[in-house]
């Protein structure tokens, strides 16, 4: 059993891997074994809709990492994706890959349980984590509740850390991802069958 963490921030060791890392430290006191995405710094191209990855699953703008990004999540057992606050909003760098990453290739993450990680000096945390739970519930993906928005803040690792209750919140998504993988595995009942997406057509007259 194991769980893909998404670090969406362009800094490897900053406050949103901070607030990652103590969900995995948590997974892994629970017997879950956990990996890593890092976003980094470069150039993200954004989708533009040519849908050769409806055959392929994989997106044709490879050098940034996103088939390895959609690669990972198909193996996972979980995912969980984190995100710094900028302007309110989850950084649009890892939206740009996201959008490539679901678009078309999402019934590969249906069923598996995922959580959204935002981490915020001050304000724009609910915003960014609506974004990124969208994801999840348009691919069928159950989202892993906490006891409260799965938010860190602070300007620096240092600061996030004294987040108690962010911090708290953080081991509680951990232990729930934990234990809904863990339910799944052990004795949960074979996921739905999933219909031919009946897409409706606002112009077709009959």
């Amino acid at each position: 059993m194991n769980v893909l963490l998404v670090n969406g921030s362009p800094k490897q060791e900053g406050c949103t891997f901070t607030a990652l890392s103590e969900v995995a430290k948590t997974l892994n006191e629970e017997g879950i074994e956990t990996s890593f995405f890092q976003l980094g710094v470069k150039p993200v191209y954004g989708c533009i809709a040519c849908g050769k990855c409806a055959e392929t699953k994989r997106c044709i703008f490879a050098s940034d990492g996103v088939n390895e990004l959609i690669e990972g999540m198909a193996k996972a057992d979980g995912i969980i994706i984190g995100s710094p606050v900028y302007y309110a909003g989850a950084n649009g760098a890892l939206c740009a890959l996201l959008d490539r990453a679901f678009f078309l290739k999402s019934e590969q993450y249906a069923f598996k349980p995922a959580a959204a990680v935002v981490s915020c000096r001050r304000g724009g945390a609910g915003s960014a984590f609506d974004r990124l739970n969208k994801y999840f519930t348009i691919s069928r993906m159950p989202i892993v509740a906490g006891r409260y928005w799965n938010a860190v803040h602070g300007m620096t690792p240092e600061e996030v850390r004294k987040d108690c209750e962010g911090m708290q919140q953080m081991r509680t998504v951990g232990k729930n991802m934990a234990w809904m993988i863990k339910s799944l595995k052990q004795g949960g009942l074979p996921p739905p069958s999933i219909e031919p997406w009946d897409r409706m057509d606002f112009h077709h007259e009959g």
